[in-house]
């Protein structure tokens, strides 16, 4: 099963991703609190798949996905965003997000989503 990198600055929200995609059978290769320690995360554990949220301290989202393109042209990042951020959802498209997920998470559009950015559907 892919590997998931999960970056969101809230425990809370990591723990409910976490448990989502664990229920869709995806492996959780590590949880980072900001786009810093998860560029530095993706350097360490090559996960297949990198779930963004967008705002967050030390480093957003949009940052840590240039970061990590820049590692790796081939890297599957897809956004996690609140309403009303649909511009810089269509910026990191533009940057090669390969997708988006909407807060609150629906696990079925999640796993959906998921899947479809690791080439499973």
């Amino acid at each position: 099963m892919p590997k998931v990198l999960i970056v969101d600055d809230t425990a809370f929200m990591r723990k409910l991703l976490r448990n989502i995609l664990f229920s869709g059978g995806f492996d959780i290769a590590g949880e980072a609190e900001n786009g810093k320690q998860a560029v530095e995360m993706y350097k360490q554990l090559k996960p297949d798949i990198v779930t963004m949220d967008i705002v967050m301290p030390e480093m957003n989202g949009i940052e840590a996905l240039k970061a990590i393109k820049k590692l790796d042209p081939n890297a599957k990042v897809v956004m996690c965003t609140a309403v009303g951020q649909e511009q810089m959802v269509k910026a990191a498209i533009k940057l090669g997000a390969k997708g988006y997920i909407v807060k609150p998470f629906q696990a079925p559009k999640v796993i959906e989503e998921l899947k479809k950015v690791a080439g499973m559907s």
